[in-house]
């Protein structure tokens, strides 16, 4: 290979690379746009491969898109209100698989009596591209605290 070649397919591989990152942001900004516009179950499903698992600590494990679509479902009922902030995302593309890691704040409102909440956790995702677009395989959830508005995280970290 030429010099000049060289050059070309390493430029190509590194635009691939900054590409392939920004498509995964992408994909996790429209997760957060979905779940706040009351939990779409239709969109958010899209966004997972068909044998993907979404799993949160205290909501469950739900296994292949159909069940996590059937999730989303009732999630408005228990979130009544959620803005979804993904903070400090740490993404690894390898090939046509990815994972990252997120911080996740959460103010939301809960159950019946609109409770006002603050909610913050771990997200960990592992991502595969199928048909060159960027899909979930796996979203865990691990929370740092769950607490009331009124008390905050450092009097009552969970509830």
């Amino acid at each position: 290979m030429t010099s000049e070649a060289s050059r070309l397919a390493q430029l190509e591989q590194r635009v691939r690379a900054l590409e392939d990152v920004n498509a995964i942001r992408n994909l996790k900004s429209r997760y957060a746009a979905y779940c706040d516009d009351n939990y779409n179950p239709d969109g958010l499903a899209a966004l997972f491969a068909e044998d993907a698992v979404w799993e949160s600590q205290g909501l469950g494990r739900y296994e292949g898109r159909e069940a996590i679509r059937e999730f989303f479902r009732g999630a408005s009922k228990l979130f009544t209100f959620a803005i979804h902030y993904s903070l400090n995302g740490q993404i690894e593309v390898i090939g046509d698989t990815a994972q990252a890691q997120w911080y996740l704040f959460m103010p939301c409102t809960m159950g019946a009596d609109n409770r006002a909440m603050w909610r913050a956790g771990v997200d960990r995702e592992e991502y595969v591209r199928i048909d060159g677009a960027w899909l979930f395989q796996r979203k865990t959830s691990a929370p740092l605290f769950h607490t009331p508005y009124e008390e905050g995280w450092a009097k009552t970290p969970f509830v």
